[in-house]
């Protein structure tokens, strides 16, 4: 049986052989398979589907070129996202280096040399804030375009790492948070800062205008004089035409010191040196000295009397100072502390706005005086400071080792206007008239 069918198989390999041999080649190609006996004892044919060598081989070529693309954007993907890692993480060590810098440093000003935090952030606050934004919106950017990329790279079959994404997500979270708490800190320092300097700024304003006040005198040459607080008011009259104004008023104030040289043989009473109205309160700072009475002083109405004596024709170098703590009130005169106070006028304010004449009393602000009540002498280097000067300082001016300008009313020619025939100001030097053979 077994060798029947082989001769079957052998005899149809040989015919189909021979067909071939015979035929001419037409590009087809055929097989030849054993049936059984039972079956067609012809050589079927199976006619394989048509090949072409050359369109398979570039379809293959096609193939492998893309791959190799592929695999080389991949690649360059992966390339460009690890040089951004390294750059996020450079910047967040050199965050976290300036943090730490920061907390051990006390003291630092923008004006001093420190390192640079994150290498390119300037000095300002200010611009450090913007620069940190942009540096932000620049991180955003670049993670939008490795999301770009990744969208991309998904059309074209390639797969993103989502390790590596995930990596620069935390990377940027991180160096977001840092940057924030940053700008906190710089807003803080530059509030701090800001508040430091505007006080600073309203000292130096007004340290300034006040040099520059005294320099315009100085340019000016004082008029007559040798210098522009060597003037004397004299008012030698009872009347009640006669006397000076100060041009310029008083601040608000809760602490002061009026000092004055002052000489008078009036009698009885050398009258009103000094007075300071203010709308509602005429009496608001009075300094007067009427009839036998003692010389009194008066703020807002209250009164207290002052162990001082003025009326012997000589020059003497007097000074008042107050505050609203408690109405504290010293005297000196000429150098020595001669009598102490307190409840006088308690917290109250000294008002500001007001008239200060010098040589009348004031009924009504900048008016109304009264003959009886006016000042007969002389005056000069009236100061007022807003606060209470050290005993020192006032010795140093009554004994004519220093001159010191009131900061609130400094004495100048240019601020004291004279009124009424008779009354004048005039070159002096209360040092010199002073001395016994003088």
């Amino acid at each position: 049986m077994f060798s029947l069918l082989y001769g079957l198989l052998c005899f149809c390999v040989l015919g189909c052989g021979q067909m071939a041999s015979g035929q001419v080649d037409d590009g087809k190609r055929y097989i030849c398979r054993a049936i059984p006996l039972s079956g067609d004892a012809s050589c079927p044919v199976t006619l394989l589907p048509e090949l072409n060598a050359g369109s398979q081989e570039e379809e293959l070529r096609n193939t492998v070129m893309q791959l190799r693309e592929t695999i080389l954007q991949q690649k360059e993907t992966i390339s460009k996202q690890l040089g951004t890692i390294n750059e996020l993480t450079t910047k967040l060590s050199l965050c976290a280096s300036a943090t730490n810098d920061r907390k051990y440093e006390k003291g630092g000003s923008w004006g001093k040399e420190k390192q640079n935090t994150m290498g390119d952030v300037p000095r300002d606050p200010n611009d450090t804030i913007d620069s940190l934004g942009k540096t932000m919106q620049g991180l955003k950017d670049r993670l939008e375009n490795l999301e770009q990329q990744q969208m991309r790279a998904n059309i074209s079959g390639a797969s993103f790492p989502s390790e590596l994404r995930d990596l620069l997500q935390r990377r940027l979270g991180e160096l977001e948070k840092q940057l924030l708490k940053k700008v906190s800190s710089l807003e803080e320092e530059k509030s701090m800062l800001s508040n430091a300097t505007a006080a600073y700024r309203l000292k130096t304003e007004s340290t300034l205008n006040a040099l520059v006040e005294r320099i315009s005198e100085l340019e000016k040459g004082g008029g007559d004089f040798k210098s522009p607080e060597q003037f004397k008011l004299s008012l030698p009259q009872r009347t009640n035409y006669l006397y000076g104004r100060i041009t310029k008023s008083l601040p608000e104030m809760y602490a002061f010191t009026l000092c004055m040289w002052i000489k008078s043989s009036a009698s009885p009473g050398i009258g009103t040196p000094f007075s300071y109205g203010v709308p509602g309160q005429a009496n608001e700072i009075v300094l007067i000295e009427w009839g036998n009475n003692p010389i009194e002083l008066l703020i807002n109405d209250k009164v207290a009397q002052l162990p001082l004596e003025v009326r012997d024709g000589r020059w003497h170098h007097i000074c008042i100072s107050w505050t609203t703590r408690d109405g504290q009130w010293e005297a000196y005169q000429d150098g020595e502390k001669l009598g102490t106070g307190d409840n006088l006028a308690a917290w109250h304010p000294i008002k500001p706005g007001g008239v200060i004449i010098l040589g009348q009393e004031q009924d009504v602000v900048g008016g109304r005086f009264d003959a009886g009540q006016a000042f007969v002498g002389e005056l000069s280097q009236v100061n007022v400071w807003d606060r209470v000067l050290k005993p020192v300082e006032i010795q140093s001016m009554a004994n004519c080792s220093s001159y010191i300008p009131g900061n609130v009313i400094s004495w100048l020619a240019s601020n004291v206007e004279v009124f009424g025939r008779g009354a004048f100001k005039r070159p002096v030097e209360m040092c010199l008239e002073r001395l016994p053979n003088a």
